[in-house]
Parts: C-alpha cells; structure tokens; sequence
C-alpha cells in the first residue's frame, strides 16, 4: 500500500534516506577537506531546509521526527558513557569531577543570569533554560575531537564533562520546570519534589540494573556472542523508554548511568560492543544534525532581537569562562589546558531537542517569553558550532596542546633496521616513538634521541601514558609474526586498516598456513622479512632519504638505485606516507623518497648525491 503525502512532500523513506545520504556525506567531506564535520552537517541540513525547501521534517517525516531524535540522544548519550572507563581517566579525575560538581551549579547559574539580563528573558525561563546550558554536546565534542587531535588530558576534560553533564543539564531543566510549575499552577511543593525525586531515582536505579545485569549475562555466557549487541540495544531501549515514563528526559540519565556501568566491567566484548555504537553514533549524529537544521523556521528566529547577539557573546567569552577557571582553580592542571577548556563549549543535539521541549511547556503555562527559548537555542549551537569548529584546532596548537602539523608514526620493535628507520625519520621532522616490551632492545633509539616506550603497545599502561596524537600511522615490526598480527589487527580501528603496516610474515608452505585478509596489517616491505632487514643493515645497508626535483625524477632515482627497497615517501606538504604494495609512486617535484640502500661496491660506502 503506498504512503500518501502531501503535495511537494518526500515520501518518509526517501526523506529518511536523503538525511542519512547528506549527513554521511558531510562527513565524508569534512574528513577530505580536513574541516569540522558537524559545520558542514549543519550548512547542509539549513540549505536542503529552509533555503530551498526540499526537506520539510515535520512534513516530510511527521510525528516520527520527535522520537527519532529523542531514540538518536539516548544511544548518543550511551555511546558515550561506554567511553567513561574510571581506570583511564586518571590524571583528569580531579579535573573532570571539578568539572561536574562545582561546574554544574556554577554554570546554570551563570547562564541564567545570562539569560536574565542578557537575552531579557523572566527568571522562570532563564532558569529553566539555564538549566539545559550546563550540557556542552557529545553530539558535537566528539566530531570536534576527531578533527582536532588535542592531547589526552584536555580531551578527557572536554569528553567526560560533555557526557556526564548532558543528562544533569537534563535533570536540572527538570528541577527548575518543576519549581516554575509549582509558582505558575495548583501543583503543590510536596508533589513536585515526589515526582523529581522519583524520577531520578528510577532513572539511576535502571541504569544500575540494566548495565550491572547485562554485565553479569554476558560475562556468565547467558548470552551467545552474536545476539550481545542485538541484546544490548534492545535493553538500551528498554530502560530509556521505561525512565522516561517515569519522569520525563529522566531517560537520558538512565542510559548514561547504563553505559559506565558496561564501560567499567572489564568484559571480554566491550570493544566489539562499543566499536558498534561507536558506527552507530555517527550515523545518528549526522542525521539528527541535518533534521535539526533542516527544522530551522526562519520566522522564529525573526523574534529575536539585537539582544540574541549579546547573549551568545556572553556565553562564550564570560559565562563559560568563568566557569571552568571558578571549578579548575587550585587543582593542578597547567594553566594552558583551563584556557582551552574555558574557551571550548560547543553545544549540541540535546540542548536544542530538551530546550524546545521546555519552551512549548513554558508557553502553556503562560510564559510568552519561552517562545524565543528554541530560536535562542538554535542561534547558540550554530554560533558555537562553527567558532569552536574553526578555532579549537589552532587554539590547542597555539597552546601546544594538539599534535604535530604533520603525525608520525609509531613502530613497534627495537633493532638495528627499526632504529636506523627510526632515525633517518626522525632527521626528516617526522614524528617517530619506538615501542618494545624489552628494554634493551630500545637502548640504541634511547641513544639516538628517538621517543621510546617500554613495553606492551597493547597494554593499559601504554594507553594511559603515550600521547598519540601526534601518530596516524604503525608499523608491526617485530620478530614474532603472531604479535605483529595481533596488534595491527587490534589497533587497525584505531588508526584505521590504511594506516597499519605490519612486515612480511615468514614464508610457509602452502595456503593452508596464510592468514585471512581480516587479521594483520597492510603489507610493508614488498616481501622482505624481519630476518632480511636485520640481515641487509648489519651488511651496511642504509635507510636514505632522497628529494626529488624537476632535473631530478623518479625515473631518474629507479634508473640509479635498481636495488634500492623503497618503504615510504614524504610529500611536498610534510605527509609521511608508509608504502604498501602494489602502490603507484607519483613522482611529484619536492617529494622525498625513504629507501634502504646498499653500499656502494667500490667504497663500501652509501652514494650521496641528491640526498638530503
């Protein structure tokens, strides 16, 4: 049976497809541009919208709208608190439970003093919605984050505060409608404060429940492996939609608390099971990104006034500010990582969603003022979107808080060859940190200047300890095939399958003994083993680095090193680039190749022309 519509409508299904289509798309985009996703989301979602009204959500989609959004939060908000593992916050433990306890309360009241004298709004709707600006947006952190490469402490900070105090700024919107309810309405004191504490106790208790019982199902083999995902979502469902009956935006709190619970259990499938929401979540960032902007009325936003200006400029360089300094104050973190934390507070998803709520419930109540609540919830994530989208990358470089210009890599194995890579890199400003569980095998890179980390990469030390930030690539190259395989597999969705390499594994006889395509790395080395290098440096074979120019070719470099092995190339922009194989090699002026080349027959020594 077909679905009617009206006319100049887009059936749901296509109206759902083209929102997925433009949200990926943005951020497939953004991710070659190199620019903040969630603007280019933001941008598309207002032109398909209300500039050329090709997409109507509310026309298009109907009552569906509402509890899209509201299903795309809660797994947002779960998504995020998978990522809050109490054993890797360590050193931002003070920071973020500043952030959290103190920053809270100082924020709503900052922001609703905002609201008051900025905006112009009465007390009953500045503090109703100035509980909902204590949130500062997963929805847009994340993205944020991604782009920017910021060292681990301050993305802890940002990451942790945006995710737990989401749902606060839920509940604190709750606390005040409430008050504001009993002001405005026969409702009493003593029922208000039965239907809050209700609420959040149901909502803290469900998520308890569900993460300590989903825990202890999969950890007891309760559950086959390829329903735990399946059962977890449905369970995420479950438990938002039952709190949210309870007390309403209670749901929120309920699915955060639910995903610290699974993040803290040390359960065998947890990275499967966040890697899931993990595709999940920026599928559903992207969508419910593009159907709040294509939502934008115009017409509402012609209500507000000059004041709207004034308002989002307080925000962001008073409310904020002070803000994080009043909470950080006497603990410890250097004073570069508060700049950038007071000056980052993007808002998102949640604020928009739970503030449009509240805003219709204000006017039935006969608030007037509320009316402007959305238009001046929309103005602050757009403003904050595209500012901090722009300036959190060069800020932290400013501050030296963000990655190099140009990341590196990191190889995993000390010996002669990996050192000698290591240190013809390292000469070439690229980025190098040699990793090796045995510390004599690292003595000679120690020697030589070269960042090391003794021990496992895989280990829980080495990811609380090492600043990654500054690599995007890995090489997999010790002695032992099988480790090497296990850590390309393993760490190929963190740096992404394109930039893990991992050496040649030694030769065996017959297809019976090759691995599958799906465990191990990109191959490195064009076939030659870890014996091989070992074997060709210790013979004084040596890792050159040679620039290419217009007289000076890449057939000219084939033609005078026939027996050179080729294993990466430094592009006119300062790239590193590993080779793979079967890769062609763009010769491409001021292009600097990386080789292993032999001695010269008649000194023994490396040809030195041309090289730099």
């Amino acid at each position: 049976m077909a679905i009617e519509t009206a006319p100049g409508a887009l059936s749901p299904v296509i109206a759902i497809a083209l929102v997925g289509g433009l949200g990926v798309g943005s951020q497939w985009l953004a991710w070659r541009l190199r620019m903040p996703a969630i603007v280019l989301m933001l941008a598309a979602g207002i032109v398909i919208g209300p500039v050329l009204g090709v997409f109507d959500p509310a026309r298009d989609i109907g009552p569906l709208m509402t509890p899209i959004i509201a299903i795309a939060v809660a797994v947002i908000l779960f998504e995020g608190g998978l990522t809050l593992n109490f054993h890797k916050l360590r050193d931002a433990a003070v920071g973020v439970r500043r952030l959290v306890f103190v920053g809270a309360p100082v924020g709503w009241i900052l922001s609703a003093l905002v609201l008051r004298y900025g905006a112009g709004l009465s007390w009953s709707s500045s503090w109703v919605f100035g509980g909902i600006m204590i949130v500062t947006g997963p929805t847009v952190i994340a993205p944020l984050l991604r782009t920017a490469r910021l060292a681990r402490r301050p993305a802890q900070l940002l990451q942790w505060e945006a995710i737990v105090n989401d749902p606060i700024g839920a509940i604190a919107a709750v606390l005040a409608f409430q008050v504001v309810l009993v002001l405005n309405s026969a409702e009493t004191v003593a029922s208000a404060v039965w239907v809050l504490a209700l609420g959040i106790g149901c909502a803290i208790a469900l998520g308890l429940a569900g993460g300590y019982g989903l825990a202890w199902a999969f950890r007891n083999a309760h559950v086959p492996e390829y329903m735990k995902v399946s059962i977890l979502f449905a369970a995420l469902l479950g438990i938002f939609g039952l709190s949210d009956a309870i007390l309403h935006e209670s749901g929120l709190l309920a699915v955060t608390v639910m995903g610290i619970v699974i993040a803290n259990a040390n359960l065998a499938s947890y990275a499967e099971l966040r890697r899931f929401k993990e595709h999940a979540t920026i599928l559903l960032v992207s969508g419910v990104f593009i159907l709040l902007a294509a939502s934008l009325d115009f017409a509402e936003l012609g209500q507000l006034t000059g004041r709207a200006a004034l308002f989002v400029a307080l925000i962001i360089l008073v409310a904020r500010p002070v803000t994080v300094f009043l909470s950080l104050a006497g603990s410890g973190l250097p004073w570069r990582e508060q700049v950038l934390v007071a000056f980052t507070g993007p808002r998102g998803v949640v604020l928009v969603a739970v503030a449009g709520l509240f805003a219709d419930r204000l006017v039935e109540l006969g608030l007037e003022d509320a009316r402007v609540i959305g238009p001046l919830a929309f103005v602050l994530v757009a403003a904050t979107v595209v500012i901090h989208g722009f300036t959190l990358k060069p800020m932290a470089r400013f501050l030296k808080l963000a990655g190099a210009g140009n990341p590196g890599v990191i190889i995993v194995g000390g010996s002669e060859w990996t050192t000698a890579l290591a240190e013809a890199l390292a000469k070439a400003d690229v980025p190098v940190l040699m990793t090796d569980a045995n510390f004599g095998h690292l003595r000679k890179a120690r020697t030589a200047g070269i960042a090391t980390f003794t021990g496992d990469i895989l280990s829980e030390a080495a990811e609380q300890r090492l600043e990654l930030v500054s690599y995007d690539k890995l090489l997999a190259a010790t002695d032992n095939d099988a480790y090497n395989t296990l850590v390309a597999t393993d760490l190929g969705p963190e740096f992404g399958r394109e930039n893990v390499f991992q050496i040649e594994r030694t030769r065996t006889d017959g297809a019976r003994h090759t691995l599958p395509a799906t465990l191990g790395g990109r191959p490195f080395g064009h076939g030659v083993t870890f014996d091989e290098w070992e074997r060709l440096v210790k013979a004084g074979w040596t890792f050159r680095i040679t620039r290419l120019t217009e007289e000076f070719t890449l057939a000219h470099w084939q033609e005078k090193r026939p027996r050179s092995h080729l294993v990466g190339r430094i592009l006119p922009n300062g790239d590193f680039r590993l080779l793979h194989e079967d890769e062609e090699i763009r010769g491409i002026p001021d292009t600097r190749l990386i080789a292993l080349r032999p001695p010269d027959p008649k000194t023994g020594s490396v040809q030195p022309p041309a090289d730099t």
